[in-house]
């Protein structure tokens, strides 16, 4: 899922992260709150790892980016859902958030690691990136991109990946800006709800 703020040029709002350093299930975590990295200036200033005291806000932003796709009625996360996701023993996802100066979050990125086979190596997957709409045009959006290529840079991974909606044009545009190219040989599937019970339930 993703957000674009359509009264600005070009600044992505939305999006999910994980801060893994290792495979999938490592539960080793960030020791501290990142307010550098980027170009140590103002967009790296914004954007810092979510903590515990955040999923309230991030839980909120989910809902909003799903009211905005009009799709809220498919949201059952629950905070105590994600907050074992993101900060249990073994956390399956990770969070960054976008702050003002005056330290209200206003965005947030959620992501977990993929595995190349072809390439041999882990990828981030960015399942979410949000700004909310009256933060929108401050660089939020981008800062949290460029903060998970940093992350892919520094760490050795290869791929950057997310899902865009098909009439989401300026931010299509906005990515493809970025060198960003569409998988366009590829379609998703997904099995949910009754189809992968009857798939994957007992006597099958």
């Amino acid at each position: 899922m993703q957000l674009l703020d359509e009264e600005t040029e070009g600044e992505p709002v939305g999006l999910r992260i994980w801060d893994g350093r290792g495979g999938v299930g490592d539960d080793r975590r960030a020791d501290s709150v990142r307010r550098e990295g980027l170009d140590q200036g103002t967009l790296g200033r914004m954007i810092r790892t979510a903590t515990p005291a955040d999923v309230p806000v991030i839980h909120a932003m989910i809902r909003d980016l799903a009211e905005y796709e009009k799709a809220l009625h498919e949201v059952r996360t629950t905070p105590e859902q994600l907050h074992e996701a993101l900060f249990g023993a073994r956390p399956a996802a990770f969070a960054h958030v976008a702050e003002t100066d005056a330290g209200d979050v206003v965005g947030f990125a959620l992501w977990f690691l993929n595995f190349s086979t072809w390439r041999g190596v882990h990828g981030i997957y960015l399942e979410d990136l949000y700004v909310r709409p009256e933060a929108r045009g401050g660089g939020h959006g981008k800062a949290l991109l460029r903060e998970l290529a940093r992350i892919c840079v520094e760490r050795g991974y290869e791929r950057l990946e997310w899902s865009v909606l098909d009439w989401n044009k300026p931010s299509i545009d906005f990515y493809e800006s970025l060198g960003a190219r569409p998988q366009d040989e590829w379609t998703v599937y997904r099995l949910t709800d009754g189809a992968l019970a009857g798939l994957g339930g007992p006597g099958v």
